[in-house]
C-alpha cells in the first residue's frame, strides 16, 4: 500500500526536480521516488566489478575472516 510524505525543499531544489521530472514525461513524487532508489542502490551495494576486487584481495579476504570470528567469539570492543 502506498504511503504519503511530505518532503520540504527549497525552491532551486524544487524547481529542478520538476523541470527533470518534466523532461522525463512523469510526475514529480514518481521522479524523486525513482531518483532515491537508484541512489539508495548504488550506494547501498556492491556492483560486479567492485566485488571482484574485493574477491581477488587475499589480504583483505583474510582480515575480514579474522573479524568475522572474533565477532562470533565475542573477542575484542565492537564500537
Amino acid at each position: 500500500m502506498s504511503k504519503t510524505v511530505t518532503l520540504r525543499l527549497d525552491e532551486a531544489v524544487y524547481n529542478r526536480f520538476k523541470l527533470l521530472a518534466k523532461d522525463d514525461n512523469r510526475p514529480l513524487s514518481n521522479y524523486i521516488e525513482t531518483a532515491a532508489l537508484r541512489f539508495v542502490e548504488e550506494n547501498e551495494y556492491v556492483d560486479e566489478f567492485e566485488m571482484s576486487e574485493i574477491n581477488s584481495n587475499a589480504d583483505l579476504n583474510k582480515s575480514l575472516k579474522k573479524g568475522l570470528n572474533d565477532a562470533t567469539s565475542q573477542r575484542g570492543k565492537f564500537v
